[in-house]
């Protein structure tokens, strides 16, 4: 088995745990589908090891990478590619439509071991960004993976499941022991796929819907009554009886379609 070793010093502030085994990132890319015409986007290539499987595949990589430090390390394990560009910088401050418009591609991707602690971030901010993703594939906290896509009723369901659940089918691929990662991080992992829903359902105002969402799980322990009190809640009550609960259930237990349609109904 080949395990990728490293002449860094890790930085735990950045969430620095580089993947070791290639049989894991030769999966990862299986997984994503991308072909010889694709452009990928990674964010924390780290040691390189996913970001050059990617460009062995790929027409074009384009990799965020924060840590300027790392600099010199990139160049050596990326030196036998000519289609990968590393650029400096916090990804969640990049202009990605404007990075990617003089690349020519077929598809677009978003591959990456991302760093735990803006997986989130990063999620909405492809999202926000109106970029047409043919998938995007990310290695993440089990924890977060779980979030990601469980099911209404359950205790891990929440805002952010509920939004990506509006705009991707969330699939959890396969479990990614802590022990392929240097240095060990506390956690397991997951590879998780975000495909964009072909027919999603109507929405009349996002802004509104992402709000509306956070309002209903703030509390988590408390009522749909308790949390949207500052909506219109002859609106609310109608909505929910639609979808055969009364004001007195729990976010957690209200499929994303309601959400959606609560939004629709209280911006109309």
């Amino acid at each position: 088995m080949f395990m990728e070793k490293y002449n860094v010093k890790f930085k735990k502030k950045f969430g620095q745990n580089f993947l070791k085994d290639i049989n894991i990132v030769k999966r990862i890319v299986d997984i994503s589908g991308l072909d010889s015409h694709s452009l990928v986007i990674e964010v924390g290539p780290g040691g390189a090891i996913l970001t050059c499987e990617l460009a062995s595949r790929a027409k074009n990589v384009l990799a965020y990478e924060i840590d300027r430090e790392l600099m010199d390390e990139l160049s050596k394990k990326i030196a036998c590619f000519d289609n990968i560009d590393v650029v400096f910088q916090d990804f969640l401050e990049a202009n990605l439509k404007m990075d990617i418009q003089h690349y020519s591609y077929d598809k677009l991707f978003f591959v990456s071991n991302v760093p735990y602690y803006i997986t989130t971030p990063i999620l909405l901010k492809l999202i926000q960004s109106k970029l047409k993703f043919e998938k995007i594939i990310m290695m993440v906290q089990k924890e977060v993976g779980d979030r990601f896509s469980t099911p209404p009723g359950s205790r891990e369901y929440g805002s952010i499941t509920v939004l990506l659940n509006y705009f991707f089918d969330v699939k959890k691929e396969f479990f990614v022991s802590r022990k392929q990662f240097v240095p060990e991080p506390n956690v397991d992992s997951v590879v998780v796929s975000f495909k964009e829903k072909e027919n999603k359902l109507e929405l009349i105002d996002f802004a509104h819907f992402e709000q509306l969402v956070k309002d209903s799980f703030q509390f988590k322990r408390k009522t749909i009554r308790n949390n949207l009190k500052s909506y219109n809640l002859h609106i609310v009550e109608e909505i929910v009886h639609e979808y055969g609960f009364d004001l007195n259930v729990r976010a957690e237990m209200l499929p994303v379609d309601f959400f959606v349609s609560l939004s629709n109904a209280l911006k109309k």
